[in-house]
């Protein structure tokens, strides 16, 4: 078996000699049937002609006396090569003509024998009887050397044609294949310049095939995701390594500074506690990144079972009662619906959205939840009066350790990943997030898959009675 070329350009030539020479050869093989039975039936006719010559004369040699001159005249159509020859049989030895070779085909009309080594095509007849001449068989032989011949070179012929066309179709082809995949090499070369000190570096689509525009746009676009994860990456790891050392640089600081003479036991409990306040700062942004990292890895949620939005906001907004009351801020829960889900993580989630409507509040006094059955989806936004905000910022809000206040000049009591939390949440529910300005207002929420609905008062909610969930329960 022929292996196939590595390269492109040599198996497109090699399917162009494949293809071509099996069109060749079948070209080649009709032509040759065809000019075959061309040459048969040429010598037919010409076997024909004779016949009707020789018919009329044996018609005119009715007399006994007058076949001699017949003879004498098919002595003289006979060639000395003997590639043309006859033979008349009769019952009568006075009407007959048998020279030496004996021609004698199985039946009347053409047909073929061989005779002193040669090969003959032969026309059979019967003359009618005619004055004094019985019925007489004429056997007309020719020599088809001559035809077969022909035959072969023509055939030889055709065979040599088709090699030849094949060949140089094949080194058309591979030119062909070379000049249209230049492209392609123009392409590998480009790619070959890619690398991470310029990530800005994209594959060219203009002077490209129609087939390699598509392919290169989804190309760059791929290159496109992998330097916004790869900026993305390279910020999250600053601000992980800002958020990590503003709590540890306390740590330090506080340690250094209770060490740095001798101290009394308040003292020193007063450090222990504040450092206290720093270790839960850095346990809550490492487990936050844990939680997401597992988020990111494709985990889904778990323990899943139908809940009340609702339900779960009022069970919610009790836990953050002392900053509802800290702020003077109000509570408003409208609507209702049932979602299957976990009942710690989504209170995870409705707990960061209800705790960044009160920490981000502009002259806000009421934070407005609205639960909004859909046609496939639930939609829960929280409300509140938080002054408009540009669209690159509104876009960015969900992203991991972000601040419209890039300085971070109040970034002691928040970390940055509470939204980047509620994205991760929703997304193990198979829902998505949102934010929006409306009217001077910031609307910020999710979508979650409707499960079975519930029946509504379809008015305004007030606080459920039931006790608020622990802490620990909602960062499991």
């Amino acid at each position: 078996m022929i292996a196939a070329p590595k390269s492109i350009a040599g198996r497109l030539a090699l399917m162009f000699a494949i293809a071509t020479g099996a069109v060749s050869i079948l070209a080649g093989v009709t032509l040759f049937s065809f000019q075959s039975l061309e040459l048969k039936r040429h010598q037919a006719e010409e076997l024909s002609a004779r016949s009707e010559i020789i018919e009329a004369m044996i018609r005119r040699s009715e007399d006994p006396t007058r076949w001699p001159l017949m003879t004498d005249k098919l002595k003289s159509f006979t060639p000395a090569d003997g590639s043309i020859r006859y033979r008349i049989e009769s019952a009568d030895p006075r009407f007959q003509f048998m020279p030496g070779t004996a021609l004698e085909p199985a039946r009347n009309g053409f047909g073929v024998i061989h005779a002193d080594g040669k090969r003959f095509m032969t026309l059979s007849r019967k003359v009618p009887a005619f004055g004094r001449r019985p019925d007489v068989r004429l056997v007309i032989a020719a020599d088809t050397a001559p035809f077969d011949a022909s035959r072969y070179v023509l055939g030889v012929g055709a065979l040599g044609m088709s090699v030849l066309i094949t060949a140089l179709v094949s080194l058309l082809g591979w030119w062909i294949a070379r000049r249209g995949l230049a492209p392609v090499d123009r392409l590998s070369q480009r790619a070959g310049a890619l690398n991470p000190a310029d990530l800005s570096l994209r594959m060219p689509t203009q002077d490209l095939p129609a087939e390699l525009v598509g392919l290169m746009s989804a190309f760059n676009g791929a290159l496109d995701r992998l330097q916004a994860a790869y900026e993305r990456l390279a910020a999250f790891n600053a601000d992980v390594a800002h958020e990590l050392r503003t709590p540890l640089g306390n740590l330090i600081g506080q340690t250094q500074v209770a060490l740095s003479r001798t101290r009394d036991a308040d003292e020193l409990e007063d450090t222990l506690h504040s450092n206290l306040e720093e270790l839960e700062r850095l346990r809550t942004i490492i487990n936050d990144m844990l939680f997401m990292a597992r988020a990111d890895q494709g985990a889904l949620a778990a323990n899943l079972a139908p809940l009340s939005l609702a339900a779960l906001t009022h069970k919610t907004a009790d836990f953050l009662d002392v900053l509802f009351e800290d702020a003077e801020v109000r509570l408003e829960v409208r609507g209702d619906a049932t979602v299957t889900a976990d009942a710690s993580l989504l209170g995870r989630a409705v707990t960061n959205l209800l705790d960044n409507a009160i920490r981000h509040g502009v002259d806000c006094k009421t934070v407005r939840v609205t639960i909004e059955p859909q046609d496939k989806v639930v939609c829960l936004s929280v409300r509140n009066k938080g002054g408009p905000i540009p669209g690159p910022h509104l876009a960015r809000l969900f992203d991991r350790f972000y601040r419209m206040d890039r300085a971070r000049e109040h970034s002691g009591e928040v970390h940055g990943l509470g939204l980047a939390v509620v994205k991760a949440i929703v997304a193990m529910h198979g829902g998505s997030v949102f934010a929006r300005c409306e009217g001077g207002e910031v609307l910020i929420g999710f979508l979650l898959p409707r499960a079975e609905p519930m029946a509504t008062d379809g008015g305004l909610a007030t606080v459920a009675a039931e006790p608020p969930p622990e802490r620990e329960t909602l960062d499991a």
